[in-house]
């Protein structure tokens, strides 16, 4: 991991960005240490969901957590996949024309993503840990859904997740689902026009956890209101500290 610039931000959180070989990512770290660390999933691009992942980690460090984004294979100025870029494609075509996103378009959208990001996010965790300032334990919140179940199913160091139901979810996610055991706390925007309601409501169903809860709340994709992010950071503070 190589640090290339840092900044400060509201309430002393330092914001550094970072390398993880040809990966990008960022860390922020609030002025108490150690900070458990929370790593923050976004749907890729970390320039575009910059503002988005800022106010998400200034919210965290009101709570004493560190956070950390990487970007996602594809995105940003990663090299991008003929493959992928190929799906993205159907599935823009099927949504435009008001049509069924059919699952062989999903599976070839997200699992090979999934495959590819699970190990990236464990290997930033190796780094991240060893950081001064930076302790265990850790917990998983944002989408893409499919890469936090992932996450939540092999990596025994992430205690507690918070998941973001606004993507589309393989069929085959839903058997790893029921092997999920960390406490969840699951966000559906009950409006969001790019998400199928039912089966968000349907995978909630499949998670193997003791201790789940689904908030849900009015809205599009972008609309989860203030207090309902509040809401996710105080379950995580339940469970990390």
């Amino acid at each position: 991991m190589r640090f290339t610039s840092e900044q400060r931000l509201d309430d002393g959180v330092l914001e550094r960005e970072f390398t993880l070989g040809e990966i990008p990512g960022i860390l922020w770290t609030p002025a108490s240490a150690p900070a458990p660390l929370i790593l923050m999933g976004h749907p890729g691009g970390l320039r575009r969901m910059r503002p988005r992942l800022v106010a998400r980690a200034l919210q965290s460090a009101e709570f004493g957590f560190a956070a950390a984004a990487i970007e996602l294979p594809g995105g940003g100025d990663r090299p991008a996949s003929a493959a992928a870029e190929g799906a993205r494609a159907d599935l823009r075509r099927a949504l435009e024309a008001g049509e069924p996103v059919g699952a062989e378009v999903v599976d070839r959208l997200v699992l090979p993503l999934v495959d590819k990001a699970v190990p990236e996010w464990q290997a930033a965790l190796d780094a991240l840990l060893s950081l001064p300032g930076i302790g265990g334990p850790a917990g998983y919140s944002g989408g893409v859904i499919s890469i936090g179940i992932r996450l939540a199913v092999v990596e025994p160091r992430i205690s507690a997740a918070v998941l973001f139901a606004g993507s589309f979810v393989p069929r085959t996610m839903f058997e790893e689902a029921r092997r999920v055991t960390i406490p969840l706390h699951v966000l559906l925007q009950w409006d969001d026009e790019g998400n199928d309601r039912q089966a968000a409501l349907d995978l909630f169903d499949a998670f193997g956890s003791r201790e789940k809860t689904l908030h849900a709340n009015l809205g599009g994709h972008t609309g989860v209101p203030r207090f309902a992010g509040d809401a996710a950071v105080r379950f995580l503070a339940r469970h990390l500290s």
